[in-house]
């Protein structure tokens, strides 16, 4: 195609190899200028402080060790506090060793962006194992492996502050305490047996707390554990 030029030219430039580098190497750094940082990465100090897990389920032979370490920020000065910068698993039990030491370096490495980390929480505690979960000590179902490392990292976040302890108040934790004693004095005489737990063992599972202790009172659905309560 023939291209005709109406106007007088003042000046022009060949297209050579060289040109053509520069002008994507000018192009790219135009794109990193535009690249949003979400957060300054950590860099690592010469001492860390941690805490050390550990964890027994019924899907694994062997205990697993969970530890997370902390970099203490502001150290010295009001605004003084700790947050995770890296997690080690380590267990006797081979069987899920690689995709365990996968998880563990992307959650170091998000620990490292800095910024929120608590949103890895809910991101494991909501993995399901196709093949059904299981009760831990204390009656509560953890639906996954992966779910309970993430009930292990919640409970190490709200130790050292980044997450607000759940809980009842003074006043809703007396009200539980009371009803449950109100129960278990009106069944006691009939004979009905008790888990370990010391809930009735025809419980229901509470869709709050995931432990089963959830008893038809007073025409509700209540929770002796947590407290919650749903009326049917």
């Amino acid at each position: 195609m023939t291209i005709k030029i109406e106007k007088k030219i003042v000046s022009y430039n060949l297209v050579t190899e060289e040109n053509k580098a520069k002008a994507a190497e000018a192009k790219a750094q135009e794109a990193n200028a535009t690249v949003i940082q979400l957060g300054e990465p950590l860099s690592r100090p010469d001492k860390l402080v941690g805490n050390t897990y550990k964890i027994k389920t019924p899907v694994t032979e062997h205990a697993l060790y969970i530890t997370i370490n902390d970099v203490v920020m502001n150290e010295g000065t009001p605004q003084e506090h700790r947050r995770p910068f890296e997690i080690f698993i380590n267990s006797k039990n081979m069987e899920h060793f690689q995709w365990i030491v996968a998880l563990t370096r992307v959650m170091s490495a998000v620990f490292r962006k800095g910024g929120d980390v608590t949103f890895l929480v809910e991101e494991l505690k909501s993995v399901f194992e196709p093949s059904g979960g299981y009760f831990k000590k204390g009656g509560k179902f953890i639906p996954s492996l992966v779910a309970e490392i993430g009930e292990v990292v919640e409970q190490h976040l709200q130790e050292i502050g980044m997450l607000k302890k759940p809980g009842l108040d003074q006043h809703q934790q007396k009200l539980v305490e009371d009803k449950k004693a109100e129960y278990l004095e009106k069944h006691a005489k009939s004979g009905e047996e008790m888990n370990e737990e010391g809930f009735p063992k025809n419980a229901q599972l509470c869709r709050k707390c995931n432990t089963k202790a959830s008893i038809i009172m007073d025409g509700c659905l209540t929770c002796l554990n947590c407290g919650e309560s749903k009326c049917g």
